[in-house]
């Protein structure tokens, strides 16, 4: 009795292949740049293993992809492409929180306590506290508004905006990141002006003070006094974090058409 044998074309391999191959790569380049995904303390077998799950989860709601044979001239490119929108887009989530610690740094700065800085294992980075103080919160606010999903939607809704085989170059003129580089500065001292301007009337005080009292030794009193003053500002500032956190996911939801 003749055996029976399981044949397929190279064509058949690819088309079975390459639907999931392409947003697997895009999903990888997100999760190796994106806040929370990127963390140290997540493996790399987690990342790749996550965006398989994901890639195959996503296929059937993408548009068609195109069938591109992982020899041809074109893979080069399209590899090259696929990393480079999901690294954008994960890097324009890692500017909105950059915006955050950056409202956390002036902050730190006003109070004195940026000299206080330590390595942080997590990003590798020298950090202040009041910074890290900040990043840590809006991640945390990142994960209760959904944010985490907010980026899988972001890398789902990229396969309509940049479809599979454009110019990557085009691509990246389109999602306008330039647009976000201002967006830390604006947000960042957006959140931090009302800190900003207790501090301020703190030092005027005290500026003040040494003129009335000049045998009063201001910079005693003055760094504890400020530093309560930031600590206070900062500890009633924390339930108001939420809504510019809120509106920086809004900019990244814009930014994507989701």
């Amino acid at each position: 009795m003749d055996g029976v044998f399981l044949t397929f074309t190279e064509a058949q391999l690819m088309g079975w292949v390459t639907p999931i191959f392409w947003p697997f790569l895009r999903i990888l380049g997100l999760f190796s740049a994106a806040p929370l995904f990127s963390a140290r303390s997540v493996p790399m077998r987690t990342r790749i293993g996550l965006a398989f799950v994901i890639a195959v989860c996503v296929q059937p709601a993408l548009p068609v992809q195109p069938t591109v044979s992982l020899n041809s001239p074109q893979a080069l490119g399209t590899l090259v492409q696929q990393l480079a929108i999901g690294l954008s887009i994960g890097l324009a989530a890692r500017i909105l929180f950059a915006a955050i610690e950056m409202a956390g740094e002036i902050v730190g700065l006003q109070m004195g306590l940026n000299y206080a800085g330590f390595f942080d294992p997590s990003t590798g980075s020298q950090a202040s506290t009041v910074g890290r103080f900040y990043g840590n919160t809006t991640m945390l606010l990142f994960i209760v508004l959904n944010g985490h999903l907010l980026l899988i939607q972001a890398v789902a809704a990229s396969f309509v905006t940049f479809p599979v085989g454009d110019d990557t170059w085009t691509a990246l003129r389109q999602m306008r990141l330039y647009e976000l580089g201002a967006a830390i500065f604006s947000h960042g001292l957006w959140i931090a002006l009302p800190l900003i301007a207790i501090l301020l009337f703190v030092n005027v005080v005290l500026g003040i003070i040494s003129r009335i009292a000049p045998q009063m030794n201001v910079f005693a009193i003055g760094f504890p006094l400020t530093l309560s003053v930031g600590l206070i500002g900062v500890a009633a500032s924390m339930p108001l974090l939420a809504e510019p956190v809120r509106r920086l996911m809004q900019l990244l939801a814009d930014l994507y058409g989701i």
